[in-house]
């Protein structure tokens, strides 16, 4: 090794640093894959924790019991989170009958107005509505056959709130037992870490809550105001899809703009277009920089990549987690940046000063 320059054998450092780090990856990504039942509520719980910290928080400084208190935090977000799910069902299944008529009525007009090319665009609805349609089919089958898919999902999601009771409890022993379990001098850098990935997830949880919720108002009032068919629904489907970044918000969207084209015409289709770009504008340089300010800021490119990855490892639960735990893994880099590169520009800069 000796005989290659340095520019090359640090660069086969590297190289052999990003070989085992992708190694190690791949191996906790397969096992989390193979043990996905508990796996998946874990993190789920984190993000529910992250999410509900504040509050609990709240009710230990009014003195109320941790126990007592994280039990109430548990039973208001299950009434939230199913009063929640409640409203965005019934909203979408109330105007679900109108969404679908829209769409139907904005591939006929086209049909009309392009002649062949409608045609051939009308072509390709009935081609991809017979593939939804056999997707669906397949989808439901699989369902209706494998009874313990739904199962398991409930059996996940009541152990998820479970490990939210007790993860919000017992909070405040999770420094001292990561600082037993930790090797000899790295309590500290291991404490840190995980305080700084826990503070990016948190602040993105509740970050990317307040702005959906901003987005789906903003977006429902616009579509109310011009009458649009189904604006509470598609305000509710905008809402979910807030929690993928750019994608949901893209597709909601884009749906929004169909129905009202469909229903309403061409000019309130612009309007629509209108309120949808003016509400992505005031989330990207509003809300994001405003609300999300503190926490983990990623560029758009990786967001996108993370979700790809995501979906292709676990599909939309995988969309749903990549972010919130690029984030968490965003911040436990930035803190080991801030721990180990201050040293080297210290010792860089004193012999500048000295002279």
């Amino acid at each position: 090794m000796r005989l290659l320059p340095d520019p090359v054998r640090r660069l086969a450092a590297w190289c052999v640093v990003i070989l085992l780090v992708s190694g190690v990856v791949y191996v906790g990504i397969r096992l989390s894959v193979e043990f996905r039942t508990a796996i998946v509520p874990v993190l789920l719980a984190l993000l529910g924790t992250a999410l509900l910290g504040p509050f609990h928080r709240r009710l230990v400084r009014a003195r109320v019991n941790r126990s007592v208190a994280a039990g109430v935090t548990c039973v208001a977000v299950v009434c939230v989170v199913g009063g929640a799910v409640y409203i965005v069902v019934a909203a979408l299944v109330a105007s679900g009958d109108d969404i679908v008529a829209s769409l139907r009525n904005a591939g006929r007009d086209l049909a009309e107005h392009f002649g062949a090319a409608g045609t051939s665009l009308d072509d390709l609805a009935s081609n991809a509505r017979e593939l939804l349609t056999k997707f669906g089919g397949t989808a439901a089958s699989g369902v209706i056959s494998g009874v313990s898919v739904v199962g398991e999902t409930i059996a996940m999601a009541v152990l998820a709130l479970l490990l939210v009771f007790f993860f919000l409890r017992d909070s405040d022993r999770a420094v001292s037992a990561l600082r037993a379990f930790a090797p000899g001098g790295t309590a500290d850098t291991l404490e840190a870490m995980a305080r700084r990935a826990f503070h990016a997830v948190e602040g993105f949880m509740r970050g990317t809550t307040f702005i959906a919720f901003i987005d789906a108002v903003c977006i429902t009032v616009g579509l109310l105001v011009l009458d649009v068919p189904g604006a509470v629904g598609l305000g509710a489907l905008v809402f979910v899809g807030a929690y993928i970044p750019y994608l949901g918000a893209f597709l909601s969207g884009a749906v929004a703009v169909l129905v009202a084209l469909a229903d309403r015409g061409f000019v309130i289709a612009l309007w629509v277009l209108g309120v949808v770009l003016a509400v992505q504008v005031l989330e990207g340089h509003v809300l994001q920089p405003m609300i999300q300010s503190r926490t983990v800021q990623m560029h758009p490119a990786v967001v996108m990549l993370t979700i790809t990855a995501g979906a292709s490892v676990a599909g939309i639960l995988g969309m749903l987690l990549a972010v919130p735990l690029t984030a968490a893994a965003f911040g436990v880099l930035h803190e080991l940046r801030t721990r180990y590169a201050a040293p080297s520009d210290t010792s860089s800069e004193a012999p500048a000063e000295g002279s």
